[in-house]
């Protein structure tokens, strides 16, 4: 989330380069929200400065022996339109908030302009993609063929899009998972770390998941847990806090059960370049090595 002192201060500079992203008009409503809690706070200010005054004023009338009915009268009134406003600009800090978290990050001067992936500069190319002297087939045609994805049953099971390891696909998904562990564990001198696989709002908000990329995710209805898109939440999260893993290298390795919602292809232009997986709507697994970071919280 962006800071909002900085992001004012900078707002300029922040546009144009966010423009070269696409669509800047959350920007334009940042102007308008700026302004209107400026002004709030202006004539907030204002008025207590009035109510000041006039208080200090009828106090001498009071010691004076003045009747000073109408004028405390003045000053309950002043003091119910400071409370409205106040309330307004809490109401605009709220959407400040909501709007910031929304707004992308600042692309860094190095990184080339473009509207899609035919802009895209190749930096480095290591090997060569290998050649084949027959068709190669697609994972989704090819697993259920060698009899290791099931994809039928899995609809039936669950729906469509997902998909049913079977036989040596299963133990292949496993062996996979104990060799990643087994190497960052006993050749890299990282600790292996079990982190939960549901997360509350703060936890994605603080990555960067909430509140772009709610209808990607899959909630618990009627709790705050929602299950984990990527590795990096709980990951990003467990390292901000406290630090509590009592290693003097400060290396985790994690294994994490992925359930990013990519299914409805919410982000179409991503989609066009990539063919579509079985495996892209439910759980996926990822062996994530990290090193721990403090960060400020």
């Amino acid at each position: 989330m962006h800071d909002l002192s900085y992001f004012r201060s900078n707002f300029d500079r922040i546009a144009q380069r966010l423009a070269t992203r696409g669509d800047v008009s959350s920007l334009d409503r940042f102007r308008e929200l700026d302004g209107k809690r400026r002004a709030a706070i202006s004539q907030s200010e204002q008025l207590k400065a009035r109510r000041n005054a006039e208080s200090a004023e009828i106090a001498k009338l009071r010691r004076e022996g003045a009747d000073t009915t109408e004028r405390q009268a003045q000053v309950r009134a002043i003091g119910g339109e400071i409370a409205s406003l106040d309330e307004q600009v809490k109401s605009l800090d709220e959407e400040f908030r909501e709007l910031l978290a929304g707004i992308p990050n600042v692309p860094h001067e190095s990184v080339p302009a473009g509207k899609d992936s035919e802009d895209n500069v190749e930096v480095r190319r290591v090997g060569q993609p290998r050649q084949f002297d027959f068709e190669p087939k697609a994972h989704w045609d090819l697993g259920p063929e060698l009899g290791i994805l099931d994809l039928e049953r899995a609809a039936k099971i669950t729906g469509a899009r997902f998909a049913l390891y079977w036989g040596m696909g299963a133990r292949l998904e496993r062996a996979l998972v104990n060799f990643m562990l087994d190497t960052h564990t006993r050749e890299h001198g990282y600790t292996e770390v079990l982190p939960p696989f549901l997360v509350n709002s703060a936890s994605l908000f603080g990555t960067g998941q909430l509140p772009k990329f709610k209808e990607d995710l899959f909630k618990c209805e009627g709790h705050d847990l929602w299950l984990i898109p990527t590795a990096e939440v709980p990951s990003r999260t467990s390292t901000a806090m406290k630090p509590w893993m009592p290693m003097p290298a400060h290396q985790a390795v994690r294994l994490h059960a992925l359930f990013p919602q990519r299914g409805r292809l919410l982000r179409p232009r991503r989609a066009r370049h990539h063919p579509p997986a079985p495996v892209s709507k439910g759980r996926a697994g990822e062996v994530y090595p990290a090193r721990r970071e403090l960060r400020r919280t």
